[in-house]
């Protein structure tokens, strides 16, 4: 698993770039704010859930939580999985809410 700042990742979708995000937030956490992407809670993931996301298999996935940690726990089970390129966002959502606000 890799990992991209908040700075790296806001740098990509300022430039345009196309990026496969995945929040792993509860519901939630998702509907009070978000910065794209699919919405696919941990729990999902964990029972081996992955139909939204499969087309990604070999793409590269930013995964997102509140602090990093559930995205980081989501990106291991992905890639025991066979996903090839899992990216954590470190700090999630409170690192991005700090830096660039809501």
């Amino acid at each position: 698993m890799t990992q991209i700042t908040v700075d790296e990742l806001k740098a990509r979708l300022d430039g345009g770039m196309h990026v496969n995000l995945l929040d792993v937030r509860e519901d939630h956490e998702h509907a009070e704010f978000n910065i794209g992407g699919i919405h696919h809670r941990l729990g999902m993931i964990q029972s081996m859930q992955t139909d939204p996301i499969d087309d990604w298999k070999d793409d590269e996935i930013i995964i997102y939580c509140r602090s990093g940690n559930r995205s980081g726990q989501a990106a291991l089970i992905l890639e025991t999985m066979g996903f090839r390129n899992v990216v954590n966002l470190v700090g999630g959502m409170l690192a991005w809410q700090e830096k660039y606000g809501k």
